[in-house]
């Protein structure tokens, strides 16, 4: 009845990595660039520690450790996913940190990831971080203006559709 007094949810997206921000747009592959898996934010990554980029807890590891999935109390599905190509190196260069059901925020480490290896194999290292559900779920995105940022530093604020 007292919808109207009712605050929207707003999700606070952090840094999954110390890094450069980089647009999605910038991103050199098409499913990212153009938001075909949901809209998101990537970074050039200068660190191997992988952190969660949202409070929640994480529902699916990929076989290939390349990615992570991780659900907030909103149902906002967030993927977390290391470089480019990746999952051809069959988890090589990933070391997985939390397991599934796990409760995690932006101090958690999610994975190291070895991006020698991954330069090596002529692989982009950036990690992305994108909204699976945010068609359904995004009412707003807002993205602060940031250049260089560190793990669990604030990238922008998420504004949940009731």
């Amino acid at each position: 009845m007292f919808n109207i007094f009712k605050k929207k949810n707003d999700v606070n997206l952090f840094s999954p990595v110390n890094g450069s921000l980089v647009e999605l747009k910038d991103i050199n592959d098409p499913v990212f660039s153009q938001k075909m898996m949901g809209d998101g934010f990537g970074v050039k990554p200068n660190s191997n520690e992988i952190y969660a980029p949202i409070k929640g807890k994480i529902i699916n590891i990929f076989k290939t450790k390349h990615a992570i999935s991780i659900i907030d109390e909103n149902g906002l599905e967030i993927l977390v996913h290391v470089g480019l190509d990746t999952v051809e190196l069959n988890g090589e260069p990933f070391e997985i940190l939390v397991k599934e059901g796990q409760a995690v925020d932006e101090n958690t480490q999610l994975m190291i990831a070895n991006f020698n290896l991954i330069k090596q194999s002529n692989k982009d290292t950036t990690v992305i971080t994108v909204i699976t559900n945010s068609t359904d779920k995004v009412e707003k995105i807002d993205f602060f203006e940031k250049l260089d940022v560190t793990h669990s530093d604030k990238v922008g604020s998420v504004q949940v559709k009731e």
